[in-house]
């Protein structure tokens, strides 16, 4: 039994959410909020789609988008 299936598609990405707001430093209204995996674990961020400024940066979930068969119980 595979719980997991191998990925089919060529790239694999999280999906992104639209946040209301200016950049602080570009002054661009495309901000998305997001998880990413850094050398110090997952972070919510939100950042400018324009510059990359980070606008937000907070401590996300220790496994990321992984969710164990055990929480799950």
């Amino acid at each position: 039994m595979q719980v997991y299936p191998r990925p089919t598609e060529k790239r694999v990405d999280v999906p992104r959410e639209d946040v209301e707001g200016e950049c602080p430093e570009c002054g661009e209204a495309s901000l998305q909020a997001y998880p990413v995996l850094s050398e110090g674990g997952w972070w919510n961020v939100t950042k400018c789609q324009s510059c990359l400024c980070s606008v937000k940066r907070e401590p996300g979930p220790l496994l990321g988008g992984i969710q164990l068969l055990i929480d799950a119980v």
